[in-house]
């Protein structure tokens, strides 16, 4: 069986296990990954970038490296390679949680028990709660769902149809770094930079395709196409920037502002401000209905590019 076929079975088959199933409850691989990550710095860490990009590599080559071992061994096997494919897949997506763990806190503010929901946030993202009214809980819910669609499953299939199994595995890496030591707090503004342009550099492709799948699948696409041009370039990140807008023209929302992270204030342009309205918690829903649409229209470009690059190379 070709190598082209393989990523589109075994990418279709992982998709779907996440859809139905979800992350495990145990023994996640990615968290595996995180201890593994946490122990390295606790060993290498210095107030130094040179220290940081030795982390990177240690961790998110270690990675890559063991799933390129993984993959030679089955090569000559198309079942067995078809099932890692699909074991990899589901193991780096993240749809379903991104999708349970919204809805969680949309549910909350819907019951109107704004506690409960700033309880929940930190599982999406890393927002200070308790400086967040319930308006601004649904904004960030909807920023990180935008964001996570990219990061969380676009992305990943991005670069399995590029690389297979190692490039499934490394993307995730990459990304889950990005996440412990990439932000710019006082331990990491050094150490984490390394991680933080790796992973600006690796997450380029997946959040142009995810931008573009908004475009495709949110059913305003002249909104989503004039917010991705006009406010994508404003936002700090070179890849949420898309994301967020086109998801905020598609939605009809606006997006952006003033944000509060780990004790500090950052005061971020507004995405769609002129046509958008303020976030809703029945928006929510809609973003993750979207986030889904996208993910599902995400594996059918990267399986149909990897099936064609395929018949171009016999």
């Amino acid at each position: 069986m070709r190598a082209d076929r393989i990523f589109a079975y075994g990418a279709t088959a992982g998709l779907i296990g996440d859809l139905l199933l979800g992350d495990p409850r145990r023994g996640h691989p990615v968290a595996a990954f995180g201890h593994a990550a946490a122990a390295a710095e606790s060993r290498l860490w210095r107030d130094h970038r040179g220290w940081g990009a030795l982390h990177t590599l240690v961790c998110a080559g270690g990675a890559t490296g063991a799933a390129a071992l993984a993959a030679r061994a089955v090569r000559n096997r198309p079942a067995l390679a078809v099932a890692l494919t699909a074991a990899a897949t589901w193991s780096v997506v993240g749809g379903t949680s991104l999708g349970r763990e919204a809805r969680a806190v949309g549910g909350a503010l819907a019951a109107g028990d704004i506690e409960l929901a700033r309880e929940r946030l930190p599982h999406l993202c890393g927002r200070d709660p308790q400086a967040l009214d319930g308006p601004q809980i649904a904004r960030a819910v909807v920023e990180s769902v935008a964001e996570n669609t990219s990061d969380a499953v676009v992305g990943a299939l991005v670069w399995g149809a590029l690389g297979g199994v190692p490039g499934l595995v490394g993307f995730r890496a990459v990304n889950t770094l990005d996440a412990m030591v990439g932000h710019r707090s006082p331990r990491h503004r050094r150490y984490g930079w390394a991680s933080a342009r790796l992973d600006d550099v690796v997450g380029w492709p997946g959040a142009r395709l995810t931008a573009a799948l908004a475009v495709a699948a949110g059913g305003r696409p002249r909104d989503a196409v004039r917010a991705w041009r006009a406010d994508a370039g404003r936002h700090p990140s070179p890849n949420a920037g898309p994301v967020e807008a086109s998801f905020a023209g598609a939605l009809g929302v606006r997006l952006g502002g003033t944000l509060a992270y780990g004790g500090r204030v950052e005061h971020r342009p507004v995405l769609n401000g002129e046509a958008g309205r303020e976030v809703r918690v029945a928006d929510i829903e809609r973003a993750v209905r979207l986030s889904r649409r996208v993910s599902v229209l995400a594996l059918a470009v990267c399986a149909a590019g990897r099936l064609a690059r395929g018949r171009r190379a016999t």
